[in-house]
């Protein structure tokens, strides 16, 4: 027959028991707490480095105001951007595109063949484009055309034809231009800036050319306001009239 220390034994082992089992069943729960928190942090840490990666907030798309770059008309691929302020242009003298393009010395060659519109890989090689700097073609697929903007560096080929596909007009220079005709230039660019691109071309014939969809003018030279007047006047006539414009910001 159990005594009464047995008994009192008995109880006291039980509630041991009790309290380890308790003991045990908390640590557990805070292992698996510090478990779920750790899985969470990461997570946020994960979140955090894939919105920078990205460019989320802005970060990595920021980019001077003066190279009036506008990402919602396609991706900066890289290039960069061209931050300086350009010279303000003189009155324009000459309205008329034949007659300026004439007196400034450069050739207009308008109503080129549309040389198609296939859509490229990023990676793709460029076709063998009819003219230089080209007019058409097959070029990259969206969203890789090359946003509006002012670029300091030459885009791909792929990327730039898909821009003109879209009712985009680009102003191109030989990087061997003086900066104070780059300035004037972008002095030009910078009055109207919608749908309009603007970046060193080292590979044309030219000193200045603009380009639009199957419309190029070339100019040997560059012979200052006159040159301007003629880029004005071919900007006013060919802006917004690709065979798939994109409309232009006011």
């Amino acid at each position: 027959m159990a005594t009464r220390k047995d008994e009192k034994d008995r109880l006291r082992a039980a509630r041991l028991e009790a309290e380890r089992r308790d003991a045990l069943a908390t640590r557990k729960r805070l292992i698996l707490g510090y478990g779920v928190a750790g899985v969470l942090t990461a997570a946020v840490l994960v979140g955090i480095g894939i919105v920078i990666a990205s460019g989320g907030g802005g970060s990595s798309e920021e980019t001077p105001a003066a190279a009036h770059i506008d990402t919602a008309t396609g991706s900066i691929n890289g290039v960069a951007p061209d931050a300086r302020e350009g010279t303000a242009p003189p009155a324009v003298e000459n309205l008329d595109l034949q007659n300026a393009a004439a007196d400034a010395g450069c050739a207009l060659r308008l109503g080129l063949p549309d040389e198609g519109n296939t859509h490229l890989e990023p990676d793709a090689q460029p076709p063998n484009y009819r003219t230089n700097p080209p007019t058409s073609g097959n070029h990259v697929t969206s969203p890789f055309q090359q946003a509006d903007g002012a670029y300091g560096q030459t885009p791909k080929l792929i990327e730039y034809v898909h821009s003109l596909e879209h009712g985009r007009i680009e102003i191109q220079y030989s990087p061997d231009l003086p900066e104070t005709d780059q300035l004037a230039l972008k002095g030009v660019f910078d009055e109207s800036p919608s749908g309009m691109l603007m970046f060193p071309n080292p590979r044309m014939p030219y000193e200045v050319a603009a380009t639009a969809w199957t419309q190029l003018m070339g100019c040997k030279k560059y012979e200052g306001a006159r040159t301007l007047d003629a880029i004005r006047d071919f900007r006013d006539q060919f802006r917004g009239r690709g065979p798939e414009p994109v409309p232009i910001s006011p």
